[in-house]
């Protein structure tokens, strides 16, 4: 790489980690790029000789966010081999998802607030990062229902992480209808382990 490059690289990084910083403190509504090229010491033009657009940082944020995640659900629950297992795994993973967005607000908001310019579309590869995240909750369901098609256990993942996601979002937003945060883990739980009895004995 040569020095031009790898000054360009070391920038980038800079860029990404004040817009980390910025987002992680106040939200999207923080992602200023005026104030990002102050603090990196750019002009403001130069931040698109590192990023594409706004989008692209976001979505660079994003992936750090989606890695240190992956990484909570993978330490949250080894591989299971048993329906028991199955359950015990699919719970984990809700708790773990839950501690992560109580502890990375911002950030986790972000993945699901950010949209697209009009006329832009999500990249492959952030497709791609966001995707491999559903294996979490598919290697479970593969033991817990294994005579489902493919088709089906992805129907099913998704609509158990929605399930879960729902009552994450709402209880940490502390809506009227929320679940209590003191009781949140508790509660998601309860659901998981209320779904999987459900699917394990549904014909």
């Amino acid at each position: 790489m040569t020095t031009t490059a790898a000054r360009r690289e070391r920038q980038r990084e800079q860029l990404i980690d004040a817009a980390e910083r910025a987002i992680a403190a106040k939200g999207l509504a923080g992602l200023k790029a005026r104030e990002l090229a102050q603090e990196i010491g750019c002009s403001l033009g130069a931040i698109y000789n590192l990023v594409a657009d706004m989008d692209e940082l976001v979505l660079r944020v994003g992936s750090r966010t989606l890695a240190r995640l992956d990484a909570a659900l993978s330490a949250a629950s080894p591989p299971a081999s048993s329906q028991e297992q199955a359950t015990d795994a699919l719970v984990a993973v809700a708790l773990a998802y839950c501690a992560f967005a109580r502890d990375n607000l911002q950030l986790w908001r972000m993945l699901f607030e950010h949209r697209m310019a009009e006329g832009s579309v999500v990249p492959d590869w952030a497709v791609s990062e966001q995707m491999t995240m559903f294996r979490h909750i598919l290697q479970p369901l593969g033991i817990l229902v294994p005579e489902r098609s493919e088709e089906d256990r992805n129907l099913l993942g998704r609509t158990l992480f929605s399930a879960v996601h729902g009552v994450v979002a709402i209880g940490l937003e502390e809506k009227l209808i929320a679940v209590p945060r003191r009781e949140l883990d508790r509660q998601i739980e309860g659901l998981v382990r209320l779904a999987c009895r459900g699917l394990a004995t549904d014909p």
